[in-house]
C-alpha cells in the first residue's frame, strides 16, 4: 500500500506543514515538513499519509525455508509481516531453517517474495544473572514481638 487517507492530523502541523524534522546547531528549524494533501470524503476531511519505507527490515521467524517463506509464532505474527514488507531489503532470521518445499504452504505467514536473505540465528550466549541478589537478612520484628512475615 503506497498511501492512505486518515482523519488523524487534520488541522495540525502534520497537515499544514512546518513540523520540524531536523534542527540546525543553533536550535532553529533546518528542515520542516511540507504540507500534505487533504480531501473530503462523505463530508469528512482526511489527510493523505504515505507509507513508511525502510532501507532494511530485520525480522525473526519461528520457522522459515531457504526461499524466505516464514511462519511466525504467536504475537510475532502481529507486526513482523508488515515490517518485512516495509523494507527495501528484508533480512529474515529463523529459529529453524528448512529446505524449500518442507514448509506447508497453508502455514506461511510471510511469502518468500518479501524477504531477501534467510539465515539461522547466531548461537545463543549464556545469560549472566549477576544482577540477581538473594536477601539473607531476617525481617525486622513488628510491635508485639512477631516478625513481619508472621504478622
Amino acid at each position: 500500500m503506497g498511501a492512505f487517507f486518515t482523519p488523524t492530523g487534520v488541522g495540525t502541523l502534520a497537515e499544514e506543514g512546518g513540523l520540524p524534522w531536523r534542527y540546525a546547531p543553533d536550535g532553529t528549524v533546518a528542515v520542516a515538513s511540507s504540507a500534505k494533501e487533504s480531501r473530503t470524503f462523505h463530508g469528512r476531511t482526511m489527510v493523505l499519509e504515505e507509507s513508511i519505507v525502510t532501507d532494511f527490515a530485520l525480522v525473526r521467524a519461528a520457522v522459515a525455508d531457504r526461499a524466505g517463506n516464514a511462519v511466525f509464532n504467536a504475537s510475532a505474527c502481529n507486526f513482523n509481516p508488515a515490517a518485512a514488507m516495509a523494507g527495501r531489503r528484508t533480512i529474515l532470521e529463523a529459529e529453524s531453517l528448512l529446505e524449500v518445499g518442507e514448509l506447508d504452504p497453508d502455514a506461511v505467514h510471510l511469502p518468500g517474495v518479501s524477504s531477501t536473505t534467510s539465515s539461522p540465528p547466531p548461537p545463543r550466549k549464556p545469560v549472566s544473572k549477576a544482577s540477581r541478589k538473594r536477601t539473607t537478612r531476617r525481617p525486622r520484628p513488628v510491635e508485639g514481638g512477631q516478625d513481619a512475615l508472621d504478622a
